[in-house]
């Protein structure tokens, strides 16, 4: 797709990307940056765990608690006016946990008229399915 010709269309997705819908998008702003202009990691690491429980909350349909990350990579810098994807897909389930793996893409402005999307970070996520009394509860999927 040609943006430069239709700005107000969105860039083509990656071919990793094709089919995929993100758990949850949104734009980065000035409170959540730096002096440069860069978001604080710490603010995407944030979203990212929102993305990752929204994922581990559907999958066992009920509450979950984050227990880790791991393996968090920082690709690229985040930049304000970027808007920030966040895809999930379920890596690894337990008895009682679920790990989420999180990708974060950012839709950035390259020229006057055009985008792209770049993959900033990436990363584990580890949730554990609790009952009502704050207990490990078992996933139970049919």
């Amino acid at each position: 797709m040609d943006t430069q010709n239709n700005p107000d269309m969105e860039p083509e997705l990656p071919a990793e990307l094709q089919g995929r819908v993100p758990t949850l998008r949104v734009i980065p702003m000035l409170p959540d940056s730096n002096p440069n202009g860069d978001i604080f990691g710490g603010w995407i690491l944030s979203q990212m765990d929102l993305a990752g429980a929204s994922r581990a909350h559907q999958y066992v349909r009920g509450r979950i608690v984050t227990v880790g990350l791991d393996a968090i990579s920082f690709h690229k810098p985040v930049f304000l006016g970027d808007q920030v994807s966040f895809y999930t897909k379920v890596f690894k389930t337990g008895t009682t946990s679920i790990t989420i793996k999180v990708e974060s893409w950012a839709m950035r402005h390259t020229s006057q008229k055009a985008y792209e999307y770049i993959k900033v970070t990436e990363g584990l996520y580890t949730y554990v399915h609790i009952d009502q009394n704050r207990k490990p509860a078992k996933i139970h999927r049919e």
